[in-house]
């Protein structure tokens, strides 16, 4: 059986996904995402369904600095749209909940629904752990914010699904291994993911991506970051169209390896067909 971790407590969005992605896997819930990385380094997972990005909040937590750290390979990518459900124990009614119970920035994405019900919100450690909270409670009068998989498995009614403000919130996941599973040449829209850090040179940044553009190639994810919390050391994460093995991106590559002290591929993965959805027409 082929185990997928991820951060979170059991009913996370991430394990939703992981189950998307692996129907057939087992689950394995790890408190942090160091914890869901070292999963992956020592065996004890297969699989690290790991969520980077958010359309409503933007990049998440430090995945971008603890990623290239941790020597693992992104195999691919997953983009899950994000439906908030309203759950309670067994016999509450909404007209009788006072508290709607989630993560922070859950709470934020479905104030619109909260105030409409006048239910307090009250923040939690994460989205999943609001609902078993909830469960362990058995009060009628308090309710969780989380994710319909999380209702089943904490034996919660739902009261109100799909109550999220911006019905667009989606989150993007890579799947990460210990292992390099390079996408084939030729096989299809492929994304190449890397990281670099600039020469110390006047318009090395400029210079360094300026391969990319008379490449003609498409930069669909920029991000920096400071190196071991040094302003004057800075790491660019980067998603590019395309596979290291195409000519523009190689030529575009070389470019880039010119102007860089560094430069790491982290994967090259099949890119998810949600992509499709938001091209320029």
């Amino acid at each position: 059986m082929t185990v997928v971790c991820y951060q979170g407590e059991p009913g996370a969005y991430s394990q939703a996904a992981a189950l998307e992605v692996f129907p057939n896997c087992t689950p394995l819930a790890c408190p942090t995402f160091q914890d869901a990385l070292a999963a992956v380094q020592d065996g004890t997972a297969r699989y690290g369904m790991i969520p980077i990005e958010n359309s409503t909040v933007g990049r998440v937590g430090d995945i971008y600095q603890l990623l290239p750290k941790s020597g693992l390979h992104i195999i691919g990518e997953f983009f899950l749209p994000i439906h908030f459900q309203l759950m309670a124990v067994k016999g509450a009614t909404l007209d009788g909940l006072k508290t709607a119970e989630s993560h922070v920035v859950a709470l934020g994405q479905n104030m619109g629904f909260i105030r409409k019900h006048r239910l307090s919100p009250v923040v939690a450690s994460d989205t999943a752990g609001s609902a078993r909270i909830i469960a362990e409670a058995k009060d009628p009068t308090r309710g969780a914010l989380a994710s319909k998989l999380a209702a089943e498995i904490y034996g919660l009614d739902v009261l109100a699904e799909d109550v999220e403000d911006e019905k667009h919130n989606t989150t993007r996941f890579v799947i990460l291994s210990k292992y390099p599973e390079y996408a084939r040449a030729g096989g299809g829209p492929t994304i190449t993911t890397f990281v670099f850090r600039v020469r110390n040179i006047p318009a090395a940044l400029y210079k360094a991506m300026g391969g990319f553009a008379t490449n003609g190639v498409n930069m669909t994810k920029l991000e920096s970051y400071m190196l071991d919390g040094h302003f004057y050391a800075t790491m660019f994460y980067v998603d590019v169209d395309g596979h290291p093995d195409d000519p523009a991106l190689k030529r575009a590559l070389e470019e880039l390896e010119y102007f860089s002290r560094e430069v790491k591929i982290l994967g090259v993965y099949p890119a998810h067909p949600f992509r499709e959805s938001f091209k320029e027409g």
